[in-house]
């Protein structure tokens, strides 16, 4: 055996006997695909060792106690909006509690000593989906912290001789609903307030209620809903808004009249999906925002190799219910067969809910399900470009170890997309994005461009043409761009906020430029990428102070952060579009030699 210092997380449960009581074939299962899609690969991308596990109990050995903390941070945050909808009751929630001390491991790998059972006590404090910190611990993060942190002061904890200064960082705290609301439904959210409704039809496809009596069935419902905004966004004749504002909804109180307002849109489309066993029923119901009133609706009892069909004649139905009159290249869209492996699909839906989350472990998670999907049906395009996109994000985050090489793989995998299904929006999505971070901007235009001529409504690939356009010079086509996009997704990313800072800052406007980043900020205060163009923003502006504290939150939530690599990796048609960056922080002071040449 062994003696050394350890980072030790220890986690557990909230209340497991309870809700083993209740159903224990459903929790144990619920908690097997918790540790499989989330806990498991969150650990191993933060260089996490699982020491045992104990029912429903966790040892985690860590090289840091910031690796540690980041590894709670992440789990709990996820947890929240996996529990988003679901009974207080019926909530799966952890508690955590972190420790620097001295172990002694075992020749098996176990580990034993003061270290481990003070983190367990520390976990045993915890409210549910918090994390609590030792004051060894603490001391070695609490400059990187963003979340709010309680100091509880000395703490007894149980069988240690001396109570210990214990810190609890409460992120992962699922609203409790107010007295007017059902327990599970969330507050509406509050922007935008209202927006114009266009001319022509208009249409939000609100995310499909699961009807299966399993929250793990969530995936299912909400892919049908986004498929059928696909579907309809191919449309010219109408205007779809993007699954990310109509989503936005989900399980909210919010009436019809005033969701459809703040959208902007006349039309709104509900449903539910039950899916059980072989089979799936699909309800559905279009409503008029102006009078309330319910122009058609319908009901479908399937098999579940049905799904594609049933899809397809709700988009259909639609389209006859809006009396839309559809140009010959709608039709020839609507008309594309889906000849998919049902269990590929159902594979791919659960890759698209990892891949939303936007973080490595959730990337990680959707390339292994996409590729899942592949194996189960070669020939799928869209598990191929969801690979794809992964692989490029792993490029542009320098979330694998070979960054270069995740490029070439995705710009592969892009490509093939295209070449199977050159009919499909998203493949040439997919190529487009690798294209462009590969410097190819022209070649990237062109993907994106044949991809709005096959879904004039896509947000997504709207905002990926307003990137072009900035890296290409033309920061007041972006502008244009965006402000579309904006229209079709009024509750869009806030990364979009980035995107409109950057616009500014090639045009000069600074002040607009950091106006833009604060609202990024608001949303998102973790990005290093927002601080590192504020602080710049504040450089031209001679605003040196303010300058150096955005500069140093930049560095204090990546340490790592290089210009020189951000040089290398962002596709500025004009190299002086990069050097204006550089020389913002140069006139704050912030960089003594001359960057150019990095």
């Amino acid at each position: 055996m062994t003696r050394k210092l350890a980072a030790i997380l220890v986690a557990d449960v909230v209340g497991y006997s309870r809700l083993a009581g209740a159903d224990e074939d459903r929790i144990l299962a619920r908690l097997r695909t918790l540790r499989s899609d989330l806990v498991d690969p969150t650990i191993a991308v933060h260089n996490g060792r699982i020491v045992k596990r104990t029912g429903d109990g966790s040892l985690i050995e860590f090289r840091s106690v910031v690796d540690a903390v980041r590894c709670a941070i992440e789990v709990q945050t996820a947890m929240v909006e996996r529990n988003i909808g679901v009974p207080p009751e019926h909530r799966i929630e952890f508690r955590v509690g972190i420790h620097l001390g001295d172990v002694v491991e075992e020749n098996d790998g176990d580990l034993m000593g003061d270290g481990v059972n003070i983190a367990a006590r520390l976990e045993g404090v915890a409210r549910p989906g918090a994390i609590c910190l030792s004051e060894d611990a603490y001391r070695q993060v609490r400059t990187r912290l963003e979340c709010a942190v309680t100091d509880l002061g000395k703490v007894p904890l149980k069988n240690i001789a001396e109570p210990m200064r214990v810190y609890l960082l409460q992120v992962g705290t699922v609203s409790q609903p107010a007295s007017a609301r059902q327990p599970g439904e969330q507050p509406a959210p509050k922007r935008p307030s209202a927006i114009a409704v266009p001319d022509k039809p208009s249409i939000a496809v609100l995310a499909f209620n699961n009807m299966s009596g399993d929250v793990e069935q969530e995936y299912f419902s909400d892919g049908i809903s986004e498929d059928i905004i696909t579907d309809l966004s191919k449309l010219s004749e109408l205007h779809v808004i993007a699954r990310n504002s109509s989503f936005v909804y989900k399980n909210v109180t919010t009436s019809v009249p005033e969701m459809a307002k703040a959208l902007g849109v006349r039309y709104v489309l509900e449903g539910s999906v039950r899916k059980a066993g072989n089979r799936v029923r699909v309800t559905a119901q279009l409503i008029d925002a102006s009078n309330g009133g319910h122009i058609w609706a319908s009901r479908c009892d399937r098999d579940l190799t049905d799904i594609f069909a049933v899809q397809d004649e709700l988009t259909q139905e639609i389209v006859t219910a809006l009396k839309l009159n559809l140009t010959h290249g709608d039709q020839d869209r609507l008309a594309q067969g889906r000849a998919v492996d049902v269990g590929a699909y159902e594979l791919l839906l659960r890759g698209r809910e990892q891949a939303s989350a936007h973080n490595r472990t959730g990337n990680r998670a959707a390339r292994s399900l996409a590729a899942d999907a592949l194996a189960v049906d070669p020939d799928y395009a869209a598990a191929r470009a969801l690979i794809s996109f992964t692989h490029v994000l792993d490029y542009v985050n320098a979330w694998s170890d070979d960054p270069e090489g995740s490029l070439r793989t995705g710009l592969d995998l892009a490509q093939q997309a295209v070449d199977m299904a050159e009919e499909q929006p998203n493949s040439h999505f997919a190529l487009g994005m690798a294209c462009m971070w590969n410097h190819d901007l022209d070649r990237a235009r062109a993907e994106v461009l044949r991809g709005l001529a096959l879904s004039p409504n896509s947000a997504e690939l709207l905002t990926l043409m307003a990137h072009i356009q900035i890296f290409s010079g033309d920061p007041a086509g972006a502008l244009e761009t965006l402000d579309a996009s904006m229209r079709l997704d009024p509750h869009h990313p806030e990364l979009l906020f980035q995107f409109l800072a950057d616009a500014r800052f090639s045009l000069g406007e600074y002040e607009q430029a950091i106006a833009a980043i604060a609202q990024r900020l608001q949303q998102n205060a973790q990005s290093e990428t927002a601080y590192a163009l504020l602080a710049s923003c504040y450089g031209h502006l001679g605003r040196a102070e303010d300058a150096r504290q955005a500069w140093e939150k930049a560095l204090q939530i990546n340490p790592d952060f290089s210009i020189e690599r951000r040089r290398r990796v962002l596709p500025f048609r004009d190299p002086e579009d990069f050097n204006r960056r550089v020389e913002g922080l140069r006139k704050a002071g912030l960089l003594v030699p001359d960057l150019r040449q990095c």
